[in-house]
C-alpha cells in the first residue's frame, strides 16, 4: 500500500463499516445476478432515491452567505432589542437571496422580485427578517396569496407560465399596480444580489425598555451601488450563465470583496397610524421619506460562504414569527398570514425538528422547551420532564412580553380599521411613474407592453391597461398604444 493510499480516510457504509469495493456490485458468480445481501449496493441506491426534499413553493432558487451585523447608532430609545443595544455590537447573520417564481433550477437573471431574508443569531435567540428587494408587494391580504402564486407558476394544462393568467389576476387586483410598475421598471432585474437594496417590506413594531412603541420599516441600502440589467441583457445572461447571481455572490466573498448594506429604518410613533393619510400597514404602499425620514442603524457585511449549499442554503428556514424582546409584528395582514405560513412550510419541507439543523439553531443557548421527539430529533431534552408547570427545575416563563401589546385588540372576524384619505390602489403607482425620467418611462412601458401583448383576450388587455391609466393618464395612454402596436404587428 502506498503512503498516499495509507493516509486517506476509509470509505464506509452508513453504519461505519469499511467498504471493500465501490466499483463492482456483488454477484452470484461471474456474470451472475446481483445479490440482495450486498448491503452497500442497496443502501446506496435507496439513499439516492431519497436525496431530494420538496423544494420551496416560492423562493425555491436561492443563494446564501454568512456575515455579521454591526450597530453604528444608538437606538435604545426606540427598541430594547439586545443586539441593537449600542454602537459597535456585532451579531452573526446568515443571509439568503432568491427569486420568487422560478423553480430550483431556474435562471437567476430574470424579471422577478428577489427575496432578502436574514437570520440574526442574537444573544436572546434567533431573529428572522424575511423581506424582498422591493418595499411593496402585489397584494395586501394573505387570502389571495395562493391564487396569486398559481398565476405566476406553470399553467396546469400548458405546463408553462401563461400571460393570460398573470394579467387576468393583476387586472382584477388593482392593488398590484404599484408593485407591477416597480417590477417592470429599471430595478426589476438586479445585475447581482450584491447590487440591489433589501427591505423588510412589512411594518413591524419596536418597543423600548420603558414600553414606548414605534412602527418601523427596514431599508438595507447596498454599499456596492444599484446595478440592473435591461430585458435584453438579462435574456443573454440567463442563457449564457443561468447561475449568474449564485456565481457572483460566491466568487465575490471568496475573493474578499465582501458585500455590505447599510441598514436604515423609518420610525412612526404608534399613535400616528390611526390619523395617517393612508393605512401604514398596507403592504402595497410605502411611507414617503418626507413624512418619516430614514434613520441609520448599522451595517450588514457578508464575509463567509456556506460549505454545503444543500445543508445551509436549501435547508435554511426563515420565519417572520421568530422575534426577540423589543421587536414584534404589526396588524399588516400579509405579515399576519406569513407568521403562520412560513414556519408551517418548513415543518412540511424539513420536518418538525428543522430548528435543530445547524443553520437554523440558535447560537444563544440550546433551545429549552417541551417539544419532543419527531423525525430527526437531536435535542431531545434528555431526562428533563416534558411538561409545564413542573417542580423538577424545568424551564419557566419569564412573564415579560417580547413587545408591547398591539393597539389592535381582541377582535374576531372583520376588524374595521380607521379610514385614511389615500387608501386607494393607484396614488402611489402614479407617483412612482411621475418620478421616472423619460428614458425610464419608455423602458417601463416597453417592458409592460411586451408581456401584455402576449395576452390572448382583449378584455384582459383592456382591464390591465385601465389600472395603469387610473394611476396616471399618460401612463395608460402610452401603454395602450405600445400594446396595440405590438399586437397589430
Amino acid at each position: 500500500m502506498s503512503d498516499t493510499t495509507a493516509s486517506r480516510a476509509t470509505l464506509t457504509t452508513e453504519s461505519g463499516a469499511p467498504v471493500a469495493d465501490n466499483q463492482n456490485s456483488a454477484q452470484a458468480g461471474v456474470g451472475g445476478p446481483l445479490l440482495i445481501q450486498d448491503q452497500y449496493l442497496l443502501e446506496k441506491l435507496a439513499r439516492f432515491n431519497r436525496e431530494r426534499i420538496p423544494e420551496r413553493v416560492v423562493h425555491a432558487r436561492g443563494s446564501g452567505a454568512y456575515g455579521y451585523f454591526e450597530v453604528t447608532a444608538d437606538l435604545t430609545r426606540f427598541t430594547k432589542a439586545h443586539f441593537l443595544a449600542e454602537p459597535g455590537r456585532r451579531t452573526e447573520v446568515f443571509a439568503r437571496f432568491s427569486t420568487v417564481a422560478g423553480n430550483l433550477g431556474a435562471a437567476d437573471a430574470v424579471r422577478d422580485p428577489r427575496g432578502f431574508a436574514l437570520k440574526f443569531y442574537t444573544e436572546e435567540g434567533n431573529y428572522d427578517l424575511v423581506g424582498n428587494n422591493t418595499p411593496v408587494f402585489f397584494i395586501k391580504d394573505p387570502l389571495k396569496f395562493p391564487d396569486f402564486i398559481h398565476t405566476q407558476k406553470r399553467d396546469p394544462y400548458t405546463g408553462i407560465q401563461e400571460a393570460d393568467n398573470v394579467w387576468d389576476f393583476w387586472g382584477l387586483s388593482p392593488e398590484a399596480t404599484h408593485q407591477v410598475t416597480w417590477l417592470f421598471g429599471d430595478r426589476g432585474i438586479p445585475a447581482s444580489y450584491r447590487h440591489m437594496d433589501g427591505f423588510g417590506s412589512h411594518t413591524y413594531l419596536w418597543t423600548n425598555a420603558e414600553g414606548q412603541a414605534y412602527w418601523v420599516k427596514y431599508h438595507f441600502k447596498t454599499d456596492q451601488g444599484i446595478r440592473t440589467l435591461t430585458s435584453a441583457e438579462a435574456a443573454e445572461l440567463a442563457g449564457r450563465d443561468p447561475d449568474s447571481h449564485q456565481r457572483d455572490l460566491r466568487e465575490a466573498v471568496d475573493a474578499g470583496q465582501f458585500p455590505s448594506w447599510t441598514l436604515k429604518v423609518q420610525l412612526m410613533p404608534v399613535a400616528d397610524a390611526a390619523k395617517y393619510r393612508f393605512n401604514p400597514f398596507d403592504l402595497t404602499k410605502v411611507w414617503p421619506h418626507a413624512d418619516y425620514p430614514l434613520v441609520e442603524v448599522g451595517r450588514l457585511v457578508l464575509d463567509r460562504n456556506p460549505e454545503n449549499v444543500f445543508a445551509e442554503v436549501e435547508q435554511a428556514a426563515f420565519s417572520p414569527n421568530n422575534f426577540v424582546p423589543g421587536i414584534g409584528p404589526s396588524p399588516d395582514k400579509m405579515l399576519q398570514g406569513r407568521l403562520f405560513a412560513y414556519a408551517d412550510a418548513h415543518r412540511y419541507r424539513l420536518g418538525v425538528n428543522h430548528t435543530q439543523l445547524a443553520v437554523n439553531a440558535p447560537h444563544a443557548a440550546t433551545a429549552r422547551n417541551h417539544g419532543r421527539d419527531g423525525a430527526m430529533a437531536t435535542n431531545t431534552g434528555g431526562r428533563a420532564k416534558n411538561y409545564e408547570p413542573n417542580s423538577f427545575g424545568g424551564p419557566y416563563e419569564t412573564g415579560e412580553p417580547l413587545y408591547a401589546a398591539s393597539p389592535v385588540t381582541g377582535h374576531t372576524g372583520t376588524f374595521e380599521a380607521p379610514s385614511h384619505a389615500e387608501d386607494d390602489d393607484f396614488v402611489q403607482a402614479g407617483n412612482l411613474y411621475r418620478l421616472m425620467s423619460e428614458d425610464e418611462k419608455a423602458r417601463l412601458v416597453a417592458n409592460l407592453a411586451g408581456f401584455i401583448a402576449q395576452v390572448t383576450r382583449d378584455d384582459l388587455v383592456d382591464r390591465a391597461v385601465a389600472n395603469f391609466r387610473a394611476a396616471d393618464a399618460e401612463y395608460g395612454d402610452r401603454l395602450e398604444a405600445a400594446v396595440k402596436a405590438l399586437r397589430t404587428g
